[in-house]
Formats: C-alpha cells, structure tokens, sequence
C-alpha cells in the first residue's frame, strides 16, 4: 500500500469516525494529529475538527440572573498558514458597575513526538487582554508549541449580567467546520427571537425542559425585581419556570471563501442571531428591550455621552468666531469648521458612537475616539447656526443591522443639510472632504438622529462618479521596446484612496511598488502635485522603460492597445454569487494611448471599436482604436455607474466583464513594409 493512499484511507477513517463519536475533551487520537489534510476542502490551511457552544441562565440571589456561554473547540493545524487559528480572540464588554469576564481556561496544544502523543498545556503567560475603547477589552490567548500538524483544543466560559450579550453565534468560520453544536437555553423571563444570517441551510430544533430556582420568601410573591435582584431573607421559595431550548447540529461547515469586491464578508458568513424582545418576570411589568428603530435611537441619543455632547458650547467659542471670522455663505461656513476639527483633532483609532473623553476635554487633549471628534464637529456646526445632526453608521467591518439594536451601530458622523441636500462629513480622516467620507462607512444606510432623538434612514453611498485618467505617450521599437512618458490624474475617491495609501510613503518606496505591479517597467522623472492637498485632484507625471513590452514574431509586431493596464482575466468566476459586488463608490477609468510605431512598420489590422453596456445603465465600456500619422491612438473609457451591483445583476456583470476582456486582449498587428 503506498504512502499516498494511506493517507487518503486515513483521511477517509478519520473524518467518518469525527461523527461517530462523542469527541471528549483531553482524549485527542494520534489518527487527528497524522491526518494531512481535509478530504472536503484540500487547501484548507486548518479545520475546526469539533465545536460546541452552549448559553445558559444562571441565577443566584445576591446578582440575579446572568448569561453563562460555554465554548469548546478542537483545531487542526495542517500547515504554517493555519498557525494564524492558534490565536484566539473574545471581545468583551465591561460597563460602569459589571463587566464581562472569560474564566475556566483550559488549553493544550497536542503534537507526535518520538512516536508519543506530546500535551502541551496553555501558560497564563501566554494569555493577553487588551483594552481596545472605554467600554471593551479583547481576551486573547495564543497556543503553545505549534506545529505542522498540530491538534489544538481549548475550553472556557464567558459570564455577562447583560441579557443581549450574545445576540449573535457564528456557524461558519475561513476554515472548514467538521462537526458543531450549539445550544441556547433561556428560561421562559426572557423572550428572544432567532434570525439566520449567510447562506448555509441549518435547522434549529426547539424544544422545552423544566427550570427551577430558589427566591427568599418575602421577595417570592413580588417578583424577580429589575435585573432578577433580590434582597436575602430567612427562608425561601422554590419557583419553577419553562426553559426554552434552540439546538443547531452541523456537520462539514464549508469555510467562508473570500471574493473579491465585497464590502466585509462577515456580513455573508453564516450565524444565528438571537435577539432580545422584552424581558417579563413573574407579577412584574414587561421591559422591552427592542422594538422599533425610533426607540433605539432615542435611546442612544438619550445617554449623556452622546445628546449631552451637543449642548456644551462655551469651550471653544473664542476659538470658532476666528474661524467663522468674514465667512456668510453656508458653504463657507460648512468647509471652515470642517477643516479646523479635522485638522485639530487627531483620532486614536477607537469606533465607537459614545464619547470616550466627552467633546470638552477631547477639544482640550485634541485627541478622541470617533465620536469625540465628529460629536464635536456636529456641535459646533448647530453652534454656527447651520442645520447639522449626527448620522448613526454601522462601517463595512461591522455589517448591515437585520434588525433594530444598539450593536448594530458602531460609529458616528455628521450631516449639515444646505439647500435641501445632505452633506456628509468625518472629521476623523485627514484625507476626506465634504461629501467624502471615508470608505470604511460606506455601509448602505445609517440614521440620521434629530434633536430629541428622532431619526429617518439616510443613503450612505455617494452618488458622483470618481475619475482616474491616464495619457500615455509612447515610442515603440522594431524589438518590442518601449520608452515614453505618462500623466495620472486621480478625483474624489480615487484622491482619496491615493491619498490614504501612499501619502506616508517615500517616494522611492512608491516607485517600487509601482514597477513592481507593472513587471519590466522602469520609471524616471516621477513628479507629483497636489499629494496632500484635500480636495484638488493628485496630478503625476513620469517618464518609463520597458523591455518586451509587445510580442515580435518573425516580421511582425503584436501590441496590446493598453499596455500593461490590459485586464486580462475576468475578476469574477463563480458560476453564480450570493453576495452584491460592492465597489463603494461610482467610477470611471480613462484612457488615452497615443503609439508611434517604428520605421519601417505599418498597421495591418486594429481591433474594432466597441461599446458595451449593462442592462440599467450599470456599467459601460468603450474602446477605440484609429490610425493617426505615424502609429494609432487608443480611447478606451470604463465606468461604473453604481456603487453596489446587487446578485440578480451578478450574471450581467460578470459576461460584460468576459466581453470587455476579450476585446483588451485584441492586439494591434505591425507588418514590416
């Protein structure tokens, strides 16, 4: 029997037998650590061999009622690339008074040494926790002794007093899932309505078991009392309760494959959502904890880190009559304050629609999270008199809210509405303007919160065109060389996006990178204008080398009409997508070629002009080819018209792609005379 089909009838063994069994923790095989890869999915780098998470209530008398989350898995690392899933991570939530807390950590890292099991056990260490913003911290812990092939397993809880803690359980990671269980237990109080996320079919099996618990006599007939507290007394009282019970099972969770112009794939990764409705203790009134986006809002708006930010004005009023100093239009006015916060205040990276330091002592350390910084610019925008409010926004990393819930935001901008249009604004980057925010908060939609804390739904995508445009001039010689000189021009986003990857950059550094991406290029005489200059469009110009830059066979000459800017494989090859292509903002690619050709050739055949277009003007392309005295010029013009190109149009987009291809890849043809 050869080793290569040893492996396979290992494989085969191994992943039958992962479902036949109840997998215990401490018990790993020498079959899980000689396993080489996933029969399911071969170039999975690691696999989740077993994962069981379980929710349950617990009550005690003195705290009441709190959330207890179990979490197990077992993971197989095959190789270098999946050491990244040795690393585990918890977000956890700590408040004024409680805080989340992860305990009874048990982990081992398993490898075969000497022909023996080896267990390493996990170091405190090699524990870590991390303070990311005022009101949560990561939990991370990292296995030790990995290795190709190693087994890693791991066990802890998490305890929360906040009944909406786990709203959201995963079903799908980036690497396969052999076989998961997940449990919630909620006893009958709590009221919760499950959702699907993703695309995976699952099935939740509900059932009902019987609960207890044990109440001091006195507070037995009154209730649990708000947040199940009770006070302690001389004898008690049993009371029995429902428990609902949700359990999912599945087996062989295919990983999340990454495709390309997603705004985050988390928003397409598989979970159940647990939402809370309201809570209802015995002889106790119901305490709604969700219902309409309107009373979410309210709620945010009513907390004194985000509507009591809006109030306070005295702190900077010297500082904004010199600002506003000979400015009428509201314009004028918008731009000033925009530029002064933008420029003055420095974000440190934190998310977030509370203040962390408040908009005073922010103003004062010039520093703040997200909302320190666009809070205050919302204020001092009210303060010039100009109508301006705050925009609740979940960025593209945290997703699109199903459904009305405080963690479906995670960030906040302003809004100042001149002439009955809104204009958008993020003082956080120092590379957006007006009506540019950065791309992270191009999330479909986000809520405009009024005074009082009203709020009405608001578009986030922007709705201009943002251009590249490229001029090449070109010498073509008889052996396929090239030499000559080229102008970029880039505009609004396409500025921006310059701007945020390569402002900090050397200009050496850039260059590289440049002819990296172009391979055989050679750049010289690069001059740029308008680097750091917000809102002008970035203006470059170089001269450039090439060697082979066209294809010499026998007399003739076979040229690419764009060079290395020729798209010669369609980005999109799936057969069908479950996700929108999401581009963030509308664009357009332009280009103008001019070729001299060498003495001695003459065109023998151009590609033929061409305009291609998408149903409802999605998308559009056009390229022509003409002859001009002494070689030919190349127009050529791609544009997007929207940002979000949703799934029906999936099967449209992707053959405009094939066609456009086809036709980059036509080649100009030089004969010798």
């Amino acid at each position: 029997m050869n080793n290569f089909f040893k492996v396979c009838v290992l494989t085969f063994l191994f992943s039958n037998l992962l479902t036949a069994q109840n997998i215990k923790f401490g018990k790993v095989s020498k079959e899980e650590l000689k396993q080489k890869f996933y029969e399911k999915d071969s170039t999975a780098d690691a696999i989740v061999l077993y994962r069981k998470i379980s929710v349950r209530f617990e009550y005690s008398q003195t705290i009441g009622f709190r959330i207890i989350k179990e979490v197990y898995e077992r993971r197989k690392i095959y190789n270098k690339g999946g050491f990244k899933y040795g690393t585990v991570i918890e977000s956890l939530y700590h408040g004024r008074s409680d805080d989340e807390s992860l305990t009874a950590l048990k982990a081992y890292t398993y490898n075969i040494v000497g022909g023996e099991i080896e267990k390493t056990k996990l170091k405190g260490s090699d524990t870590f926790t991390e303070e990311t913003t005022k009101y949560y911290k990561k939990e991370k812990f990292t296995m030790p002794k990995l290795k190709e092939g190693s087994v890693v397993e791991f066990k802890y809880e998490i305890t929360s007093p906040y009944f909406s803690s786990f709203n959201e359980i995963l079903l799908q990671y980036d690497i396969p899932i052999v076989e998961q269980e997940i449990k919630v237990v909620t006893p009958e109080y709590f009221v919760y309505k499950n959702a699907s996320q993703g695309y995976l079919p699952f099935k939740v099996n509900s059932s009902t078991k019987a609960g207890s618990l044990t109440l001091p006599k006195r507070t037995a007939g009154a209730g649990l009392g708000i947040g199940g507290r009770a006070k302690a007394e001389y004898g008690a009282t049993k009371i029995d309760f429902i428990n609902n019970v949700s359990v999912v099972n599945m087996n062989h969770v295919p990983a999340l494959k990454k495709e390309v112009f997603v705004n985050s794939m988390n928003n397409y990764r598989s979970a159940i959502k647990y939402e809370l409705q309201y809570i209802k203790y015995p002889n106790s009134p119901i305490e709604n904890y969700t219902g309409t986006w309107e009373k979410i809002v309210k709620k945010i708006y009513e907390h004194p880190e985000f509507g009591n930010q809006l109030h306070a004005k005295r702190f900077y009023k010297d500082d904004l009559a010199q600002v506003l100093s000979s400015k009428t239009d509201e314009i004028e006015k918008v731009n000033a304050i925009f530029r002064y916060v933008q420029s003055r205040m420095n974000w440190n990276g934190l998310y977030g629609y509370y203040t962390d330091e408040g908009v005073k002592k922010a103003y004062g350390l010039k520093t703040g999270n997200v909302a320190d910084i666009n809070l205050l610019l919302v204020n001092m925008l009210q303060s010039s008199g100009l109508k301006a409010n705050p925009v609740l926004v979940s960025t593209r990393s945290n997703g699109v809210p199903l459904f009305p819930t405080r963690q479906g935001f995670n960030y906040v901008v302003a809004v100042v509405e001149i002439g009955g249009k809104n204009i958008f604004m993020d003082a956080t980057s120092k590379f957006s303007k007006l009506n540019m925010m950065p791309k992270r908060t191009l999330n479909w939609a986000g809520r405009i919160v009024k005074e009082g804390g009203g709020s009405t739904a608001v578009s986030l995508f922007p709705n201009y065109v943002s251009i590249e445009n490229i001029m090449m001039s070109i010498d073509l010689s008889a052996e396929g060389n090239v030499k000559g000189k080229a102008r970029r021009v880039c505009r609004d986003y396409r500025a921006y996006n310059f701007r945020s990857s390569f402002s900090g950059m050397d200009e050496e550094t850039y260059l590289g990178k440049i002819e990296e991406k172009f391979s055989g290029v050679e750049i010289d005489e690069y001059k740029i204008k308008n680097k750091t200059k917000i809102g002008a469009p970035v203006n470059e110009s170089f001269s450039f080398v090439s060697e082979a830059a066209a294809d010499v066979i026998g007399d003739k000459i076979y040229v690419s009409p764009l060079f290395w800017f020729t798209k010669r494989e369609n980005p999109f090859k799936l057969e069908e997508r479950n996700y929108p292509v999401d581009y963030a903002f509308p664009w357009e690619d332009k280009f103008m070629v001019t070729v001299k050709i060498p003495e001695g050739y003459k065109i023998e055949s151009i590609p033929e002009p061409v305009n291609i277009a998408m149903e409802e003007g999605v998308a559009e392309y056009k390229i022509r080819v003409a002859s001009v005295i002494g070689g030919f010029q190349v127009l050529s013009n791609l544009k997007m018209n929207q940002a979000v190109i949703p799934p029906h149009q999936y099967e449209g987009l992707k053959e405009f792609y094939k066609a456009l291809v086809e036709k980059q890849t036509e080649k100009v043809v030089l004969s010798k005379i």
